[in-house]
């Protein structure tokens, strides 16, 4: 059995399923994904997300407000604290950096950063980091901030085998999404070959970067079986043994 460690639930197109959250759910069940994780990227749409979920036993959550989010509530520790409590909350975030779609001076998406490297550290509970074109900043504040204290994952990996390395001394994990399937993936498919086989996961960041040969097309957790399929290949093992190690680090990182 597959997990996909990370994609949107509350934002899928569920017009295959009729319309119907739970069909959904269950069919991508009965296509081997045993379990999501459903990432927050606000605070605004966290408790619809939430509420959601809530029935199936088979998907985990995290709370967090993305980098590139500016129309919403700035989250304060307490209001992040607060939220973690929840058992089904396996981590903060997804934050980071994005110098990619925002412009200007960026301090408070470095400092929305730390309070969330600060939360995480004080409960206990690991990071999932998004990082686009801020790859020095982003391992910077991750050291000062002594994120390795608990951890977490790069998801959806875009950068090199050096940018790879750095983050696994610093105590990350490495997850690979569908653009590790691109033609155009030479060094995210490096990388791929190298990360030790307990420090990497795999993800669809569903309902975006649908896997070839879907790419273009709405992205859904069933298809975290064609990055398995593309990572076994790379590495020269089977689908089932990067099913298993995967689901292995997953369960490992957020137990």
């Amino acid at each position: 059995m597959l997990i996909d460690s990370h994609c949107h639930l509350d934002r899928l197109d569920l017009k295959p399923y009729g319309g119907d959250f739970g069909r959904f759910v269950r069919e991508t069940h009965e296509s081997g994904v045993s379990h999501m994780l459903c990432v927050a990227i606000n605070l605004e749409s966290y408790p619809a997300m939430r509420q959601l979920v809530a029935p199936y036993d088979g998907i985990s959550v995290s709370v967090g407000v993305h980098p590139n989010e500016t129309s919403g509530v700035e989250p304060s520790e307490e209001q992040l604290k607060a939220l973690t409590e929840d058992s089904r909350v396996v981590a903060v975030g997804e934050t980071g950096l994005d110098y990619f779609r925002s412009e200007g001076e960026l301090s408070w998406q470095q400092e929305r950063f730390r309070r969330h490297i600060r939360v995480a550290r004080s409960v206990g509970k690991p990071l999932i980091i998004h990082t686009r074109e801020a790859r020095e900043d982003t391992l910077r504040i991750l050291e000062e901030e002594g994120a390795g204290e608990v951890g977490g994952v790069l998801h959806c990996f875009t950068e090199d085998w050096d940018t790879a390395r750095r983050a696994l001394d610093l105590n990350f994990n490495i997850s690979f999404s569908g653009i590790v399937t691109f033609a155009s993936a030479g060094q995210i498919q490096e990388a791929a070959r190298k990360v030790p086989a307990d420090r990497y996961l795999i993800e669809t960041d569903s309902p975006y970067l649908a896997p070839t040969p879907h790419r273009g097309k709405p992205n859904y957790p069933a298809y975290v079986r064609r990055v398995a399929e593309f990572l076994a290949e790379l590495r020269g093992v089977s689908t089932e043994d990067v099913a298993r190690q995967s689901s292995e680090n997953y369960r490992r990182l957020f137990a």
